[in-house]
């Protein structure tokens, strides 16, 4: 057998994570979606939250981040408001950000459905309510875009 130069290696199977994703819902800080901060209490300490309020805060903040603009998040994470509020036609715009929203919550497998949006306007203002279904239990987020 003819020696080669190029040396063989074997290359070693990849071990597949689990397909399966963890749906326990995690504690985490409370959020102050007024102030845009963490709640901290007379201490100047965080406060917690269960993990459900947690979900509940991941959705609304995942619903107002731009996908594309936090070079933390990865291109799942986001919503594409910007793109949306471009056009003239309002119904288009609550089409369009019904899609948006509905594409960003549900990359979360713990999210089951988004639904029943409510959108009023405030001349450019638009404020827009929905409902996020979980895997056991029900939230009601709104947001102003």
């Amino acid at each position: 057998m003819a020696e080669t130069i190029f040396p063989i290696v074997q290359v070693p199977e990849f071990a597949l994570e689990g397909t399966k994703y963890d749906t326990e819902y995690k504690r985490s800080v409370k959020w102050d979606s007024e102030a845009g901060d963490f709640v901290l209490d007379g201490a100047n300490r965080m406060v917690e939250c269960d993990g459900r309020e947690a979900f509940s805060t991941w959705c609304f903040k995942i619903a107002q981040t731009e996908r594309y603009r936090c070079l933390a998040y990865p291109g799942s994470i986001g919503t594409e408001m910007e793109r949306a509020m471009d056009n003239d036609d309002e119904k288009t715009v609550e089409s369009m950000v019904q899609r948006t929203i509905t594409d960003a919550l549900m990359v979360n497998p713990r999210a089951e459905d988004v639904l029943d949006f409510e959108f009023s306007w405030e001349g450019d203002n638009m404020h827009c309510k929905f409902k996020v279904l979980s895997i056991d239990h029900d939230e009601k987020i709104t947001i102003r875009i």
